[in-house]
């Protein structure tokens, strides 16, 4: 079979649901996501619980596609900071995709019930997504959709392991890609122009989750009121396309001048000037002494029950969805928009977002 494809399996090699649950007891739901529900499932020979995906193929082909995305990209990675693939099933109906359980909670909520909090624990989580990144990488492998949501702890108990999860919009970088996805405050300038985009989109998502981690305030933001999303996406994605971010004060009065450092590195406008996942593990805030041990706990608490309490940080755009992002300025998709230094006072620079496409745009549960 050739690299980085996956087999479709005919009406006579479907699995049934008795193969499913013949070996597993699958729970009530506990979320349903944008393109599958959550349950959890147990094995019945060794009372082992995992989480189970599962997909239903009379959602569509975009449903369908993301199933058979995530099995590809689930089969191919072994990391220790990437949820692992157990079993997976394909009936006349759905898919089934069966994984690790992390049970440590989210990276967010942890944070918010520690005591103590400082830039070198944010420093370990990086570290570890970054190791996770570069080995995806190292297979030519795009997340495409890191954001602090998707990050874990993988016990209750011991909370030093982060996990990344959900890999159905991953892709194989093959110099080609183009169609735009992933939460808004996190696309990199060169998804929001429309340019042909590759391995450093993760590098700008990870810059942008190690400022929240450090600021608890987003880079990219305005206060727009809540029901206003479409408005709300077009200020971001000028001020994307445009890098512009700031250390704001106070909130980023104590953090370190390596974090900062490392910070506008991974953000850096310019894909091929952007700092690679194997490079930024030896920058000295991840290898060495730059993180601070000062407390930043109430500060970054406080931005964060603020800003991330907001539906709107819980939308994604659709894979393949151009009128969200191609419509947003007057200029074509590949004129080089990263040029471009848009000014939020005039609209010359904005065109009005197809008013439809905010029913494209639906609350991805996380």
């Amino acid at each position: 079979m050739p690299f980085g494809c996956l087999a479709l399996r005919d009406g006579r090699n479907l699995d049934s649901i008795s193969d499913v649950t013949d070996k597993y007891e699958i729970g009530q739901v506990l979320k349903a996501k944008e393109f599958c529900e959550l349950c959890l499932a147990k094995d019945r020979q060794t009372n082992k619980v995992f989480v189970c995906k599962k997909f239903f193929k009379k959602d569509g082909r975009k449903v369908r596609k993301a199933a058979k995305n995530e099995i590809l990209i689930l089969k191919m990675v072994n990391h220790p900071n990437i949820l692992q693939l157990i079993d997976t099933f394909e009936t006349k109906k759905e898919f089934f995709i069966i994984q690790e359980l992390a049970t440590g909670g989210d990276v967010f909520d942890w944070i918010l019930d520690q005591g103590n909090y400082t830039e070198r624990d944010a420093s370990n989580v990086i570290r570890q997504v970054l190791e996770a990144v570069a080995y995806l990488h190292s297979l030519n492998i795009v997340h495409r959709n890191l954001k602090l949501e998707n990050l874990m702890y993988y016990t209750e108990n011991n909370h030093n392991k982060v996990v990344l999860r959900d890999f159905y919009l991953s892709k194989f970088e093959n110099g080609s890609i183009t169609e735009p996805c992933g939460t808004p405050e996190y696309l990199a300038p060169e998804v929001v122009a429309r340019h042909r985009y590759g391995r450093p989109v993760d590098c700008w998502a990870v810059g942008v989750i190690m400022y929240i981690l450090l600021s608890g305030n987003p880079p990219f933001y305005d206060e727009t009121e809540e029901e206003n999303t479409d408005l709300h996406n077009r200020i971001i994605f000028c001020r994307i396309v445009a890098g512009e971010f700031e250390f704001d004060s106070p909130y980023w009065d104590d953090i370190s001048v390596p974090a900062k450092e490392l910070v506008c590195r991974l953000m850096e406008v310019d894909q091929m000037l952007r700092i690679t996942a194997a490079d930024a593990l030896f920058h000295e805030w991840i290898a060495g002494n730059g993180a601070s041990e000062k407390n930043l706990k109430d500060g970054v608490c406080a931005q964060f029950e603020k800003n991330f309490a907001k539906a709107k940080w819980r939308v994604r755009i659709p894979c393949g969805h151009p009128g969200c992002l191609c419509c947003i300025f007057n200029v074509g998709p590949m004129s080089g928009l990263c040029n471009i230094k848009p000014s939020l006072d005039s609209a010359a620079h904005i065109v009005m977002l197809n008013p439809a496409s905010s029913s494209k745009m639906n609350l991805c549960a996380v």
